[in-house]
């Protein structure tokens, strides 16, 4: 019988194990102690438990962390490490260092449902959910973790598709005994999943942004057709319902396509949802991506863009490009893994089969 993984376990559920071992109250406390701090990577490590105390837990518990399995390194310093599911599945993690901080991209989803006509993961159709310990796991198992400042969940997948998993995370990351880290150091994006938004923002205080692309209804239902269930107006009134301050802010992630959704039209409208919420605009260039009809823009016009939304008082950034020189856009890399296992594995099965 295959062992139960301890690593991505609340302290909650790491002190059900123990109670279920007859151990004492205060092991899960060491437990996570040596999960989330000290980042061992065998129960035998735990050495301030007793003997018996290991032996119990290594009879149905192993740590679980698996180290990537690949990884592509650009000239501006960013690299993409891929990882193997269990299932066999792959995902995929970006670290980006800057000059004063380093952030790191993680994925919550093997695959997206969503379909976005601009993303590659969204081509890969979903394969699996992530569990806690996979998304954490990509942070762990990461050779410059002690480098890390910033996180996003803006890989693989949708976080709120995943809300359970991802909520489960981000109380490790955020809890004492677990990783330390601070809520204004983490940003969790959505496409716009209304009900598991509203119970992200109950739930945690790090930062939300939300992927937008469009201020018209009928041109982000072509570019994301899950916003036919939620709509602009939806996400915007949802929002109005929570505070957003320097502890938490709110973020709309734009890809800027050129001619197509950065005309002053676009401007205007955009001045006007967005009007009485305090937010941020993060304009993203798009790099083409196989079989995607989109058009990506220049330098000058995400540029003039950015004054125009900024003339209506709108606070707007552009998101600078990284890793142009690898498969850094999501989902390039683990869809290049997939298709190479599959001709592999093709490969072996005989004719006569």
């Amino acid at each position: 019988m295959e062992k139960e993984v301890l690593f991505g376990k609340t302290l909650s559920e790491l002190q059900e194990v123990v109670s279920s071992l007859s151990l004492p109250k205060y092991t899960a406390g060491q437990m996570a102690q040596w999960l989330y701090q000290k980042e061992v990577t065998s129960i035998d490590e735990m050495t301030n438990l007793s003997k018996n105390a290991r032996t119990s837990l290594s009879e149905k518990y192993q740590v679980g962390p698996e180290d990537p399995v690949s990884v592509q390194v650009s000239s501006d310093g960013t690299k993409k490490y891929l990882f193997k599911t269990p299932e066999g599945g792959y995902i995929e993690s970006a670290y980006i260092p800057e000059k004063k901080r380093s952030t790191l991209c993680v994925s919550s989803q093997v695959g997206c449902k969503m379909r976005c006509l601009f993303c590659m993961t969204g081509k890969q159709g979903f394969q699996a959910q992530l569990t806690v310990g996979e998304i954490l796991n990509q942070i762990s198992r990461l050779p410059e973790r002690q480098n890390l400042t910033n996180l996003v969940y803006m890989g693989m997948g949708e976080p709120m598709d995943n809300l359970d998993a991802v909520l489960k995370s981000l109380e490790i990351l955020t809890s004492d005994w677990g990783y330390g880290w601070s809520p204004k150091k983490i940003t969790v994006s959505t496409i716009g999943l209304v009900p598991e938004m509203h119970r992200y923002l109950e739930n945690t205080d790090c930062h939300l942004a939300v992927s937008l692309h469009s201020p018209f209804e009928k041109e982000r239902r072509m570019l994301m057709p899950i916003s036919q269930k939620y709509s602009i107006e939806d996400i915007l009134s949802a929002l109005k319902k929570h505070t957003f301050d320097r502890q938490r802010r709110v973020s709309f992630e734009y890809i800027v396509f050129s001619g197509q959704n950065d005309t002053k039209a676009h401007v205007k409208e955009l001045a006007r949802i967005l009007n009485g919420l305090k937010c941020r605009v993060n304009l993203i260039r798009f790099h083409t991506i196989p079989n995607t009809p989109l058009p990506g823009t220049t330098e000058e016009s995400i540029q003039q863009f950015k004054e125009a939304l900024l003339a209506k008082g709108i606070m707007t950034t552009i998101r600078a490009s990284r890793g142009q020189d690898i498969d850094a856009a999501c989902g390039l890399l683990s869809t290049r893994e997939m298709k190479n296992t599959f001709q592999t594995n093709t490969l072996k099965i005989s004719p006569n089969q």
